[in-house]
């Protein structure tokens, strides 16, 4: 066996891929203000298309805008108590999340976690050791594809059924364009793998 010399430098550290994903409205339909954590249900394509993420190397991580909080709809236990369920159904299907983040504040406090803001996604890239550059963004709204403009993921929009007219309204009023469009959650998966 060769003997191993220390030359004094040391190997890069290791960068993940990462799809980030919107929870309501991506992952599940958006209830508004869900704090049952009986009632969640995925959007359908969505357990498979986090097995696929999974199997071909992505890590998984949800970032959510949860304003129910301050709103005093429900409280931050109830709120990891509903992902606490998410994450267990996830796991027993082959498809766990590798994280949650959420912000808790409502739009009017003007922090920095809540999207389009990026602090949450610059925190779980220093967590979980992600390369941004190869990742990329699921998520139903204008400021979704805001995030993924200001950090330059690749962006899939893929607009809740019913409300698409609004969502093309808030893209012309941000001026946000998504990379790609998908009609449901494992359509968005599909096109991510098919360009990697």
């Amino acid at each position: 066996m060769p003997e191993h010399v220390d030359d004094g430098r040391t190997s890069p550290p290791v960068r993940y891929r990462a799809v980030f994903a919107d929870r309501d409205g991506t992952l599940n339909p958006d209830f508004h203000y869900l704090s049952d954590p009986e009632r969640y249900e995925f959007l359908p394509g969505v357990i498979e298309g986090i097995r696929l993420l999974r199997r071909h190397g992505f890590r998984v991580i949800c970032v959510t805008n949860q304003s129910g909080v301050g709103r005093g709809f429900f409280s931050e236990a109830r709120l990891r108590e509903i992902h606490a369920r998410i994450d267990e159904r996830l796991a027993k299907a082959g498809a766990p999340l590798d994280a949650f983040y959420y912000c808790p504040h409502r739009p009017e406090e003007g922090c920095a976690c809540r999207k389009p803001g990026t602090q949450l996604f610059e925190r779980a890239r220093a967590e979980h050791s992600l390369d941004l550059a190869g990742s990329a963004i699921i998520g139903d709204r204008s400021m979704d594809m805001e995030v993924g403009s200001r950090l330059g993921l690749l962006s899939v929009l893929v607009p809740e059924r019913g409300v698409e007219a609004e969502i093309e309204r808030e893209l012309g009023a941000h001026g946000v364009h998504p990379d790609l469009r998908a009609g449901s959650f494992l359509g968005a998966v599909h096109l991510l793998l098919g360009r990697g």
